[in-house]
């Protein structure tokens, strides 16, 4: 699809819009582009109130024109005042506010790594980025959290061992193991779907129990999970596993034969992905 385009079925181009389920009906009427007014009137039609770690309201704004001083950049800007600034009609942008929407705890958490490490690096007047907040960037953008009941497939994932994992355990995975993409950068490229689409996993080991929930309870179990890791254990991007996502069985038409995961362009021993 055109990226310029404005799609209200866009829930329905992926499995990988997953997530976004429970908001759908709120853009399915939408001849055009959603607008600030109707991102900040989300948070009421939902009956939630998302917050800052600094305790701020959040609403989207315009994007700031120009060169801004620390307090106005974009993480500071959201973490003092709540204010997200927000392209109009893009897709990057409105993507970030839909995962505000549905993991708040975890966005206001990695928010706040941002701005706390951004702090030091200005008042030490330190240049390079430090490597929290590299880190903090990357998950925010490509981030997926993968939660799984079975301890045997969470090894499976972190050794890569993609086609016993992603084929031969393939029942088992779609019954003990799911996949939910956190990454704004990540649903902006689900849109136009390719293989090579890898994203940086976080793996929760969860109770049997948790499959049995709703979506919208599962959601905001994780939601709660992330936000302690994200402020108590995230330290450096090997924290994060790399997730080849068109493997996840029904997430592509073409995963639906073994030759599929034979690729080692894409399903890449664990040397060549290090």
């Amino acid at each position: 699809m055109n990226m310029h385009d404005w799609n209200p079925n866009f829930v329905n181009l992926s499995p990988m819009f997953e997530p976004f389920l429970h908001l759908e009906k709120y853009f399915a009427n939408c001849a055009f582009w959603p607008e600030h007014s109707h991102l900040n009137r989300l948070a009421l039609m939902l009956n939630q109130q998302v917050m800052t770690q600094s305790e701020q309201q959040i609403c989207f704004v315009p994007q700031g024109i120009g060169k801004q001083c620390f307090e106005q950049n974009y993480e500071s800007r959201i973490y003092l005042t709540g204010q997200i600034q927000t392209r109009a009609k893009n897709w990057h942008d409105f993507f970030n506010a839909l995962v505000w929407h549905t993991f708040p705890r975890a966005k206001s958490a990695l928010n706040q790594l941002h701005y706390q490490a951004q702090l030091f690096e200005s008042v030490n007047k330190i240049k390079h980025r430090c490597a929290l907040r590299d880190t903090a960037t990357l998950f925010d953008e490509s981030g997926v959290i993968v939660v799984s009941s079975e301890k045997t497939l969470i090894q499976l994932l972190s050794d890569f061992e993609w086609k016993e994992l992603f084929w031969r355990q393939r029942k088992g995975m779609l019954s003990s193991m799911r996949f939910f993409v956190f990454g704004h950068g990540l649903y902006e490229k689900a849109l136009n779907p390719y293989v090579g689409m890898t994203g940086k996993g976080i793996i929760f080991n969860v109770e049997e129990a948790f499959f049995a929930k709703t979506l919208l309870k599962q959601l905001h179990l994780i939601d709660s999970i992330l936000e302690s890791f994200l402020l108590q254990d995230l330290s450096s991007s090997s924290d994060l596993t790399p997730i080849p996502l068109l493997g996840y069985p029904g997430w592509t038409e073409d995963n639906h034969s073994e030759i599929y995961y034979e690729n080692k362009k894409y399903f890449r021993d664990r040397h060549r992905a290090d």
